[in-house]
């Protein structure tokens, strides 16, 4: 049997805690923050990503 690879665009993307749960972070928090409102800064923050979305997850980063 094969090893199971990792998928590199979400080994990029995601990343466990060290309480176990998974986060990622959202977009638009790079680059031109000046002229972007406090709010939108705001809600680009890191996500912790739901229990539901664990299955999809594990299949693309079975090592995670």
């Amino acid at each position: 049997m094969p090893k199971q690879k990792s998928h590199s665009g979400a080994k990029k993307r995601v990343r466990r805690t060290g309480s176990g749960k998974l986060v990622m972070k959202r977009n638009s928090r790079s680059h031109l923050l000046m002229q972007k409102s406090k709010r939108q800064k705001r809600i680009a923050r890191t996500l912790v990503l739901e229990k539901t979305e664990y299955k999809k997850i594990r299949g693309a980063l079975p090592n995670i």
